[in-house]
């Protein structure tokens, strides 16, 4: 029987983290069924303006962070005695004001991935309960964050998620030439950042496996491996409640494994998606002359030299339903979806029929 997730001062009944897909993916809708069902449901900060009936077309910065507020808030009417969070990329121009929107609208944790969050505890000093999740995928990465966080904030992380980039969807936090050589072994930097924790401060901080887990066997594995739970994004595109577009879902019923891999994103970070047609992203950026008006991620060679196409653009147009001239980030399993499910039948099936009441306890409590 798995045991329920303890994360800072929350505890879920399954040990599992919706992983936070960028510009709409995993919205308010998302993030909140999985809440209600009994795991964490993170809102993705990255391009959360667009969509949003705040942004007007000229005022990406001043609607972002009130766009995460409304999508954490509507989290939370859904879930209201749920753990929503947000995943907030340190890349983003304005990761700071991001965060302090994250805590405005209630969110409860706050994961941070492609860099290292190593002002984090002082952005949410006023907060203390909210949790604090940095993404990490070496030893190293954590024992840095962690020295830095403990002499300047007297503060640990209250979880650590530890990405696999061989498997993982989207922004990697690793070199392209060292992604998919074989010699990146998880589940011993998963033990290697447990051990750390209690070797150098004697406490426990629970670790997630994240990155190409999509069934339960995936789940059990990774919890016999010494993952305390697993952080799952791909699968829940093709549910119901996810807040993309049906086309964008359908690319993933579409795809087969040969079509995912590696691009380089103009973020200057790798990222995994489905590339049928790369060639198309780029040719609509660069034959429209696509202005780059929104400045959203700190560096990036479209914003600084007309190079390859607009990120944030070319993830809005696929989760608005265009996925011929939109880019699909997805992991390495997106393959194996084959119907639009919903994400209670997700917990029904990694977790057993006690997962089947959970959404229905959550509603009555």
């Amino acid at each position: 029987m798995v045991k329920p997730l303890k994360i800072g001062k929350y505890e879920v009944r399954y040990p599992l983290i919706q992983g936070g897909m960028g510009v709409r993916i995993s919205g308010g809708s998302l993030a909140g069924h999985v809440a209600l069902c009994g795991g964490v449901g993170l809102v993705a900060a990255a391009g959360i303006a667009l969509g949003s009936n705040r942004y007007d077309g000229k005022n990406y910065m001043q609607s972002d962070p009130q766009a995460l507020r409304d999508e954490i808030e509507k989290a939370c009417r859904i879930a209201p005695d749920g753990v929503v969070g947000v995943n907030v990329m340190v890349a983003l121009s304005d990761f700071e004001d991001l965060v302090r929107a994250s805590i405005e609208g209630g969110a409860k944790v706050i994961v941070c991935g492609a860099g290292l969050p190593l002002s984090l505890p002082g952005l949410t000093a006023h907060a203390p309960d909210v949790a604090l999740v940095p993404i990490v995928s070496s030893v190293k990465a954590a024992q840095l964050i962690a020295k830095k966080w403990d002499k300047g904030f007297n503060r640990l992380p209250d979880a650590v998620v530890v990405e696999d980039p061989d498997t993982a969807g989207g922004h990697l936090g690793e070199k392209l030439e060292n992604i998919g050589k074989g010699t990146y072994d998880q589940y011993a930097t998963v033990r290697g950042v447990k051990e750390f924790f209690i070797a150098e401060y004697g406490v426990h901080v629970p670790v997630i496996a994240a990155g190409g887990v999509w069934d339960r066997a995936d789940l059990l594995y990774a919890l016999e491996q010494g993952a305390d739970g697993v952080q799952m994004a791909s699968r829940f595109v093709p549910t119901v409640e996810c807040d993309a577009a049906p086309e964008f879902k359908q690319a993933y019923l579409d795809c087969c494994k040969e079509d995912i891999g590696l691009i380089m994103s103009p973020a200057g970070l790798p990222g995994r998606a489905i590339l049928k047609n790369q060639d198309d992203i780029v040719n609509y950026d660069q034959l429209n002359n696509t202005i780059c008006d929104n400045g959203c991620l700190k560096k990036c060679s479209y914003k600084e030299s007309g190079e390859r196409f607009c990120i944030v653009k070319s993830l809005d147009r696929a989760q608005k339903g265009d996925v011929h001239t939109g880019l699909v980030f997805c992991g390495t399993n997106a393959w194996k979806a084959d119907r639009i499910t919903t994400v209670q039948e997700i917990f029904d099936e990694l977790f057993g029929a006690g997962a089947a009441t959970a959404s229905e306890e959550a509603e009555a409590a």
